[in-house]
Formats: C-alpha cells, structure tokens, sequence
C-alpha cells in the first residue's frame, strides 16, 4: 500500500508541477488576466488539495480514502500520457 500511495502521490506531483509552470509561464509574459485568473486558481486549488490532501488523509492514518483521491487525478494524467505516446508511436494520418 506504502508503494501505491507515493507511486499515484508522484504521478500528480508531476502534474501539478506542470501546471505552475504553465501558470507562471502565462502570467510572465502577462497572459493571465482578470478575465482568466479565477480558472486558474481554481485549478491550483484543487492540485493542492489532491496533493496535499492525500498526504494529510495519510498521516491520519486514512489509507483507503488516500488512494482514491490520488486516483482522481493521476487516472486521466496516465491516459492523456499514453495517449500521445500512442501517437508519437504509430505517426497517424489526419488528412
């Protein structure tokens, strides 16, 4: 269980690594407005949740409800990855 929990803990760190890079990539150069900042604390708000949320339900001692919120995040982050492997491997046609 000990290496599920920090396997799925992993996936969605690096997720949430990706999206502050973007975030601070975007407002750098000034493309984050009033008009867009509210989306995107909301999105930070909730990898913050997921990631710190799971370390805190862990130190609780609540494994089992640990998991599924790792897997809420870390599900549609392996399938978004495997879904472009998938075309970088087999190079489709889209014409």
């Amino acid at each position: 269980m000990k290496f599920w929990f920090w396997f799925l803990w992993s996936i969605d760190a690096v997720i949430a690594v990706v999206a502050l890079y973007f975030f601070f990539s975007l407002a750098a150069h000034g493309r984050i407005g009033s008009f867009n900042i509210l989306p995107w604390l909301i999105i930070l708000a909730v990898l913050a949740a997921v990631v710190g949320g799971s370390v805190w339900l862990r130190s609780r001692g609540q494994h089992i409800l640990a998991i599924p919120l790792l897997l809420l995040l870390a599900v549609p982050g392996t399938l978004y990855v495997l879904f472009f492997l998938v075309l970088l491997i087999i190079h489709p046609n889209f014409h």
